[in-house]
């Protein structure tokens, strides 16, 4: 899907499809429309995802509406506002008007006590009550079957209206000789006839159907969920004071006020005030966080006690609830690999049916049993056998699993990284911001001796050179200065120009001191913030004494990261001084031995692939429990570690989606871990899953979503299976008549749906004593 996901998707509505052969047939007609890359059809949602082709136009709106008019269907363009809907049962009298009227027909054959064994409606009435239920309320399986025969392929509605019609036409020939013969004889009974039964099919097809549809919006509740967090009307600040417009006229760099208890309308920077914001919708995060000037807020999320101004950064589709809601709906529209097996079982399962249902008339017929009777049981074979079941099995438990993750801040972008993640048996870890909190504090500034710079200097120059990085070291340095009351004179002291970053080693400058000390003559002289392995590949002038290695060394061990300040001191020889070195700290982050202990618990083997030193790393990897680590490895080399991994099985990466892109990508399942201040927006186009907040305890909830939903689908599959395996040859042997049948058929349906929808009970259920961690599905 990455190759889709350059030109924004496509989302049609589409009414009428009865099974999975309907799907098959509306996605043909969509991928042979020009521009259209690739098409998929949910039909739990019956909606249609079209993925336009790149470096082309936009395929025609009206052409691909046209696509599905002409073969048999109706379809609309979906809006962002309605991509959950699911259509709504049609009217009341679609249900009732053929139960009141199968019921009536069926009546004496449901109290033969009352009425007695051989009491039956007379024939004319029975007529009158099962044709309009047939011609006029079960119209919808003629006109859909004959669409499909026209395309020439096969579906639900084939097999209804064959076999009711069947039903009723052999009432019919069994009523008019009963006629020709008989011509009226007083205590005549009347002949056995089956209007009743092809009523009552029509009837529990109906009422199935809409059963399903109440089930089906059950599943799309978690991206209905989503969408009612915008809301209609925002305070908009202008030259007028305070006005209230609809959302969708404000545009980026518009100035609204938020009130306490208010959503937030759209993602914004706080210009004022100061308030406690609830992110739990987006993130699963279930305590507010507070949020202050300058920091961002998101659409959807809850303004707290706070009166909020804030700035405009992005609307419509660019807002982080658009791009959630958009990446579930896609995940949804997807399908996994084991629904392509059941579509190839869909393509030619309604021929086959056919071919059995005519061999079982014909058998029965020539083993001696009456034509009629023989017929019935064709019938019974057609109607059990309807495949709707098959087609509802994977997409509503990935509907139902998908959302129900998103609920809980994990957002798993397609059906392929759901059915990975199921058998994942390695899960490496990045370390700075996924294990750790991801905001080192400066522990200390270390002179290393020689030169003539005092502890300020070295620190102006270390502040100087990282001015503007967004790197999480850089920011510890500059958090440490501007935390010193001569912040502003400690900030003046040095400054630096042709900074460049050498990936993964460091960071080189031109640093000149305002006082002119060092050596430099106020020139400026080449600096250098460099990692131990870079430091150590360097011609160092004198080389660092054992002595200070050992300390260096024993902070390493205790878990800080340690980054050398060096000064060029003969350009010619290319040598280096070591001026000082700085010692970092990150603190742990609450759940990550929870979620390792619970992985490990599940035999899943962890990993840490680092580019911290070997000191720190292991230092992390004796606090977690982790099983391997691998440190002072470059950005590049990660993925290259990840492949390494895989041959102990398939591999989920879990990083912070800023520079463990490669790594994420190379992995089985990649997990893009979103941090608070930033990589957010990274992490939701970087992996196949995207954990909302920066708990590590999300990944092994992820895991276990996955294999739940996975299980749900085998069993969906299997019940799915078993109602036509079990049905068919019951029917075949004169086991089910047609309407027990068409109740079976009824109800594999809606016991799929039920199965799937178990799922949305599902809650991660941690037990913070470093042990265990459970989830439940209630």
């Amino acid at each position: 899907m990455s190759n889709q996901a350059a030109s924004p998707s496509i989302h049609l509505s589409i009414r009428g499809m009865t099974c999975s052969a309907c799907v098959a047939r509306v996605e043909r007609a969509l991928r042979k429309v020009p521009g259209v890359a690739d098409a998929q059809v949910n039909f739990a949602t019956e909606v249609a995802t079209v993925h336009p082709a790149s470096g082309q136009p936009l395929p025609d709106e009206a052409g691909l509406l046209a696509s599905i008019e002409k073969a048999g269907y109706t379809a609309t363009i979906q809006s962002d506002d309605d991509l959950a809907e699911v259509a709504e049962p049609e009217g009341w009298w679609t249900l009732w008007a053929p139960a009141v009227l199968a019921l009536s027909a069926s009546v004496p054959l449901m109290l033969p006590m009352l009425w007695g064994d051989h009491h039956f409606w007379p024939a004319w009435f029975q007529f009158a009550l099962a044709t309009p239920v047939q011609f006029i309320l079960g119209a919808r399986f003629y006109k859909a079957g004959w669409s499909a025969l026209k395309d020439r392929s096969g579906n639900m509605d084939q097999l209804v209206a064959l076999g009711t019609t069947a039903a009723w036409g052999l009432s019919c020939w069994l009523w008019w000789q009963d006629a020709t013969v008989h011509q009226g004889h007083a205590g005549h009974a009347g002949p056995m006839l089956y209007f009743e039964s092809s009523a009552m099919v029509v009837a529990l097809v109906l009422l199935g159907k809409t059963l399903e549809g109440r089930a089906k919006r059950q599943t799309t509740q978690a991206i209905r969920a989503l969408q009612s967090l915008r809301p209609e009307v925002v305070h908009r600040l202008g030259p007028q004071g305070e006005v209230d417009v609809p959302l969708k006229l404000v545009l980026v760099g518009d100035v609204l006020r938020i009130k306490p208890g208010e959503h937030i309308p759209t993602d914004a920077v706080i210009q004022e005030g100061a308030s406690h914001v609830d992110e739990s919708m987006l993130t699963g995060e279930p305590l507010p966080v507070a949020r202050h000037v300058g920091e961002r807020v998101t659409g959807g999320s809850i303004n707290g006690e706070g009166l909020l101004t804030v700035r405009v950064i992005a609307v419509g589709a660019q807002t982080m609830l658009a791009q959630i809601i958009e990446s579930v709906v896609e995940a949804q529209a997807g399908k996994a690999p084991i629904q392509r097996l059941v579509d190839q079982v869909s393509a030619v399962f309604v021929p086959v049916v056919l071919v059995l249902a005519l061999l079982t008339g014909l058998g029965w017929w020539a083993w001696g049993l009456p034509g009629e009777q023989a017929l019935i049981r064709a019938v019974a074979v057609l109607v059990i056998a309807c495949p709707c079941a098959l087609g509802l099995a994977t997409p509503a438990a990935i509907m139902a699993g998908t959302g129900v993750a998103a609920r809980q801040g994990i957002l798993i972008k397609d059906p392929q990284a759901l059915e990975m993640a199921k058998a994942i048996q390695v899960v490496a870890f990045d370390k700075t911001g996924t294990l750790t909190e991801g905001r080192p504090r400066l522990l200390g500034l270390h002179p290393a001796g020689g030169g003539a710079l005092g502890d300020d200097d070295l620190l102006a120059v270390a502040a100087a050179m990282q001015a503007g990085s967004e790197h999480p070291l850089a920011r510890a340095v500059l958090q440490a200065v501007a935390q010193r009351t001569d912040a502003a004179v400690l900030a003046a002291r040095a400054q630096a120009r042709d900074t460049r970053s050498v990936g993964g080693r460091g960071l080189e400058s031109v640093v000149s001191l305002s006082n002119g000390e060092g050596g430099d003559g106020g020139e400026g002289s080449p600096w250098r913030l460099a990692s131990m392995p870079w430091m150590t590949s360097m011609a160092l002038t004198p080389p660092v004494s054992d002595d200070l290695l050992a300390q260096v060394q024993a902070q390493a061990a205790q878990g800080a990261t340690v980054t050398w300040l060096l000064q060029q001191v003969d350009a010619a020889q290319d040598a280096w001084q070591a001026r000082a070195w700085l010692s970092f700290g990150d603190d742990l982050k609450p759940g990550a031995k929870d979620a390792v202990a619970l992985l490990k618990a599940q035999g899943i083997y962890t990993v840490m692939i680092s580019g911290d030193n070997w000191g720190a790393a292991r230092a992390m990897a004796q606090a977690v429990g982790l099983d391997e680590v691998v440190a002072e490895v470059l950005p590049g080399q990660k993925a290259d570690h990840v492949r390494a991994l895989q041959r102990r099985g398939p591999v989920a990466m879990v990083g912070d989606g800023l520079n463990d892109a490669p790594a994420l990508a190379a992995a089985d399942v990649g997990m893009a871990m979103a941090n608070p201040g930033g990589g957010t927006d990274v992490a939701l186009h970087t992996a196949g899953i995207t954990l909302m907040r920066g708990d590590p305890l999300l990944v092994p909830a992820a895991l276990d979503i996955a294999r739940q939903t996975s299980a749900r689908i085998r069993q969906n599959l299997f019940w799915a299976f078993a109602y036509n395996v079990i049905g068919i040859p019951l029917a075949a042997m004169g086991g089910l008549n047609p309407m027990v049948a068409g109740a079976a058929m009824a109800m594999s349906s809606v016991s799929v749906l039920l199965n799937a929808l178990r799922l949305t009970r599902w809650r991660p259920e941690a037990i913070n004593s470093g042990t265990t961690v459970r989830s439940s599905t209630g």
